[in-house]
């Protein structure tokens, strides 16, 4: 069996899937890799006519594709002190009103920073325009846009562009929740069937357990689609977002999904969950 997944290019998904996509993972189906920005998967997921078994999605975009993919209990991004950040070239600016760039409105960082604002920004921000990832901080810090919501290795690397964070949302988040904060989810085809869909979730504990095991076994793969980021920085990323939750959601885990969902739900960002909608085979 050969199944096509795709997962960014980011450094906490090439060290959970590098033991599996290299065939060291007993048992596992062999893969066929796609790597593509979350937003693009998101997409994918959600237009439905993908050819991919396997997807990285942001766990925003669950409310509209559950009736076909299955939420694997592992492999995923949850994390604590590893949300998203607003970040302005000056340190104390009022949004309202304001031009905010984010890298997504399907991703979890957007639901998360729609939360956010709904409670410290009264008089509404004003434009959010969606921006590739890699543009938002020399936007932020060239005055094209007033703010910029951004993820991942940004969070090492901002003062390198003269910004200042504003708001973490993850810091707002497990303050008013307690929970963990859900970021990247592990989808599959329900079409797969109950075995194969618990095969995959053994194969990816599996290989988050390997890479724990020999972190130097994923080094050349991490670094080849790393780009250029530094070394460093691509250690950090991967210490803050492949955790426990990583190697299973658990309990904390999936209540921090479903109450991240149930929020935006009420806030009228994303449909209601199924009673059911999260259960794994």
């Amino acid at each position: 069996m050969k199944l096509k997944i795709a997962y960014s290019p980011c450094p906490n998904d090439t060290f959970v899937f590098d033991a599996w996509a290299h065939g060291r993972v007993p048992g596992a189906p062999r893969l066929d890799v796609t790597f593509a920005d979350i937003d693009v998967t998101n997409g994918w997921a959600e237009g439905g006519t993908d050819d991919h078994d396997v997807l990285k999605v942001s766990y925003a975009v669950l409310p509209w594709i559950l009736d076909e993919y299955a939420l694997l209990p592992c492999g995923g991004a949850l994390g604590r002190g590893c949300g998203p950040l607003v970040l302005t070239r000056e340190g104390d600016v009022d949004l309202t009103g304001k031009t905010v760039a984010v890298p997504s409105e399907r991703s979890t960082a957007y639901l998360l920073f729609r939360l956010w604002a709904a409670e410290t920004v009264p008089g509404g921000v004003g434009n959010v325009v969606v921006m590739p990832f890699h543009e938002i901080m020399p936007a932020v810090r060239d005055g094209k846009v007033d703010a910029g919501l951004v993820i991942h290795e940004a969070r090492f690397t901002y003062q390198n562009y003269g910004l200042h964070c504003l708001a973490d949302m993850g810091e707002h988040w497990e303050a008013t929740t307690g929970l963990p904060i859900p970021l990247g989810a592990i989808v599959a085809r329900r079409s797969l069937g109950e075995d194969t869909l618990r095969l995959l979730a053994e194969s990816a504990r599996t290989s988050v357990r390997m890479a724990w095991d020999d972190p130097v076994a994923s080094r050349p793969y991490v670094l080849e689609h790393a780009q250029e980021m530094d070394p460093k920085v691509a250690d950090q990323h991967i210490g803050l977002y492949v955790n426990e939750f990583t190697a299973d959601l658990g309990e904390h885990g999936y209540a921090a999904v479903r109450g991240l969902l149930t929020r935006a739900a009420a806030e009228g960002l994303v449909p209601p969950l199924g009673p059911d909608s999260l259960s794994f085979p």
